[in-house]
């Protein structure tokens, strides 16, 4: 039997329960002994403990300032960033059971990791080559621990609402089916080295090298390790050191942007994650697309409703921008156009067009503002498609990344952009 199979026998859920009542009972045993912290904080560190499922459940606590209280918001924010990382002798076992024998490959391995993400840990390395590299690392039993805490998350939105009431207004259980779809897709390293496989082809077919994405090491990769090329740049929101790399950085900003226009209209992929950890500007004055671990496609019909909204939202014609809208989701109920107009231009108000670039709540202030989108939606008994949703958020990242390197460029107006 696939072992897909048995995580939903009744045996590995009661086991994952059990584990789960462990942690529980260790946090209660030590706030009774008097280490008692503040809630948010204590909620925090039981999630952390719980792993991989859990933190994503921090992230979107995280994400969400105008659902969830502000101490709670404040309290996961670090979940944004950095999970607690495992030793590495966990990752050393870890390479050995999916490797046989890491040495064979690497020369060196940093035991300090870059990074430590919910499913994934990272650690530079070297090959025998004398290849810099990173070595992505899925931590042990990511994927059957989140599919046991899957079939629970009912339950645990049922405590979400509990803690924030807003959330039965809300499409709970859409967000859940979100956090599901994109982590079984964040577990397959090999699909994520396909997909920068043919990310790379498009970025050779369309003849440009002012956008790159690193090279994969098959030979020294696995469903669960992905040893790829090492950027060395920095974060594409630190204008300072951008200016340092590039003479240029709107112009940057411009050929990036149309090099992801492009592969959303042209490739069988896009990237559908460019938060400010998965762009950066290299050394070599590039940009670096990183973690394709989640990739989009799209429509006809989905590409249409995007240049629709490109040329409705800059002239504020909220009557459109609401019609393209209506084009989009699946509804089967008389909707009030002209009302939910109204709605569209009150959040365009009170967030796109107002809310000031502040690089430490970019991720943040755009889940809110989807989630915000979304609840309209539902209002009118509209669900919109997840492309559309994925697609809508990177544009919001670059309208961030716009006001940070380039506060007078025009992404709607803009001659030089593919959209327009």
């Amino acid at each position: 039997m696939p072992i897909d199979s048995l995580i939903h026998t009744p045996w590995l859920r009661a086991k994952r329960i059990a584990q789960t009542n462990l942690i529980v009972q260790k946090h209660a045993f030590n706030w009774l002994r008097g280490r008692r912290q503040p809630s948010p904080q204590l909620l925090r560190n039981i999630f952390e403990d719980l792993g991989t499922t859990y933190v994503k459940i921090g992230q979107l606590i995280a994400s969400m300032p105008s659902v969830f209280p502000a101490e709670y918001v404040e309290a996961f924010q670090g979940c944004l960033d950095q999970t607690r990382p495992l030793p590495y002798a966990v990752i050393k076992k870890e390479l050995s059971r999916e490797l046989e024998d890491p040495a064979r490959h690497f020369s060196w391995i940093d035991q300090q990791p870059l990074a430590s993400a919910s499913i994934a840990q990272v650690h530079a390395a070297r090959l025998h080559n004398g290849d810099d590299v990173v070595i992505k690392v899925q931590r042990p039993d990511a994927h059957n621990i989140l599919k046991a805490d899957l079939s629970l998350l009912h339950t645990i939105t049922k405590v979400l609402e509990l803690v924030a009431p807003k959330l039965k207004h809300l499409s709970v259980a859409d967000m859940v089916e979100e956090i599901k779809f994109s982590m079984m897709e964040e577990c397959d390293f090999l699909k994520e080295a396909d997909n920068i496989a043919t990310y790379r082809t498009f970025l050779e077919q369309l003849g440009t090298d002012r956008v790159c994405v690193p090279k994969v090491y098959p030979e020294a990769s696995s469903r669960r390790v992905l040893t790829m090329q090492r950027f060395y740049g920095v974060p594409l929101t630190d204008l300072e050191a951008v200016k340092r790399l590039h003479s240029d950085p709107e112009l940057a900003l411009v050929e990036a942007l149309n090099v992801w226009l492009a592969s959303v209209k042209q490739c069988r992929i896009y990237h559908a994650d460019l938060h400010s950890g998965n762009i950066m500007m290299l050394n070599s004055g590039q940009i670096g697309f990183i973690d394709f671990g989640i990739v989009g496609s799209i429509s006809n019909e989905v590409w249409q409703a995007l240049v629709t909204l490109s040329e409705s939202l800059p002239s504020e014609d909220f009557t459109t921008t609401a019609q393209a809208l209506l084009s989009l989701g699946a509804t089967d109920t008389a909707i009030d156009t002209d009302a939910l107009a109204r709605e569209l231009e009150d959040l365009y108000r009170k967030t796109i067009a107002s809310t000031p670039y502040n690089s430490t709540s970019i991720e943040s202030s755009l889940d809110d503002t989807l989630l915000q989108l979304s609840g309209i939606g539902k209002r009118y008994g509209i669900r919109f498609p997840r492309t559309f949703t994925l697609l809508i958020k990177q544009f919001l990242y670059f309208d961030r990344y716009t006001q940070a390197l380039a506060p007078e460029l025009d992404l709607f107006r803009d001659d030089r952009l593919l959209l327009n």
